[in-house]
């Protein structure tokens, strides 16, 4: 049985139809991630799972009980935000340690979950300082941890990386994974960011105009899309319709075909591989990410896509005619 299950659940504000019959199952232990555009509906999801949105038809069962109709604050659910929504006028301590009060816990207790939350999101020595006294990272490292503090049944996670830089971000993703097995929690975790989700997600739930476009680990999400938005969204596909894979390949094509960059080999001698499609073409430019030049090459008309790794001695120059090859498995149908 399902820890989380989302049943037939839509949601309108006003004629805007933003969910549009959810069904969705999480399992108690996962770090599950809500991926899409900004729009898609995603957010809207964890808000109302939270209770702090309603739903306009469905049900949420967590943990075997309809919350449906539940308050928030009687749902046991850890929240993170984009926007830290840290107390200004409190200490991290403080921030903390407010909920706890708010439980009437022993006093004991409290000090015992304030140091270990200040100690897993590695900010010792900062208990007494206020938020605006700290980095953007550390404000975000405070609000996570006021998160797990509650020991909740479920932690939400709202883009709450969104907003801090690159080097930090990928920090921030290492301690949240690293807190999520420590505790055992089970995690939902909203993006628009395709490499985020890849990084640290069990599962992967796609979303497109308020419905789930496709569902699955990251190794199957990226290289199995199943639509041509999935294909468009996860990985930088090639997407070419039968007329142009036709072109490209010699032979004829059902339906539209998604191939990885990656998987486009070039070379500068013509490849003799028998179970590849092989092909001749022109650089068209080419443009550096990271570690991997990403070139662009027209053949026969078409433009497709090949990634390689940055290596300075065998550089493609623009106009420099390239052999290519391309394997049967790796063009994937839609």
């Amino acid at each position: 049985m399902a820890y989380i299950g989302f049943e037939n659940i839509d949601k309108y504000y006003g004629k805007n139809h933003v969910l549009k019959g959810i069904n969705l199952e999480i399992k108690q232990g996962d770090f599950v991630t809500l991926l899409g555009p900004s729009g898609c509906g995603k957010s809207t999801l964890l808000r109302c799972l939270a209770g702090l949105e309603t739903t306009s038809g469905g049900k949420i069962i967590l943990d075997g009980e309809d919350i449906t109709e539940k308050d928030p604050k009687d749902r046991n659910i850890g929240m993170v935000f984009q926007h830290y929504s840290l107390f200004p006028n409190m200490t991290v301590k403080e921030n903390l340690s407010f909920g706890l009060k708010l439980q009437k816990l022993p006093a004991n207790e409290i000090e015992k979950r304030v140091k270990d939350s200040i100690e897993m999101v590695e900010l010792i020595g900062k208990e007494n300082e206020y938020p605006n006294n700290l980095s953007g990272g550390q404000q975000q490292r405070v609000a996570l941890a006021r998160g797990i503090v509650m020991r909740p049944k479920v932690l939400l996670l709202d883009e709450p990386l969104s907003a801090i830089d690159a080097k930090l971000r990928k920090s921030l993703q290492t301690s949240i994974r690293e807190i999520h097995k420590e505790m055992g929690l089970t995690s939902v975790f909203v993006t628009h960011d395709q490499d985020e989700a890849m990084v640290m997600s069990d599962v992967i739930h796609l979303f497109h105009d308020g419905k789930i476009e496709q569902s699955g680990d990251p190794v199957d999400i990226y290289t199995k899309p199943v639509t041509p938005f999935a294909a468009g969204f996860i990985g930088n596909y090639n997407i070419l319709n039968p007329a142009q894979m036709e072109k490209l390949t010699g032979k004829k094509w059902d339906g539209d075909v998604a191939i990885r960059p990656e998987t486009v080999i070039i070379s500068r001698e013509a490849v003799t591989s028998a179970e590849s499609y092989k092909m001749q073409g022109v650089i068209l430019d080419r443009v550096t990410r990271g570690n991997v030049l990403r070139y662009k090459i027209q053949v026969n008309g078409i433009e497709v896509q090949s990634d390689v790794l940055f290596r300075s001695a065998s550089m493609y120059e623009v106009g420099e005619t390239a052999y290519m090859a391309l394997a049967d498995h790796n063009c994937v149908r839609l």
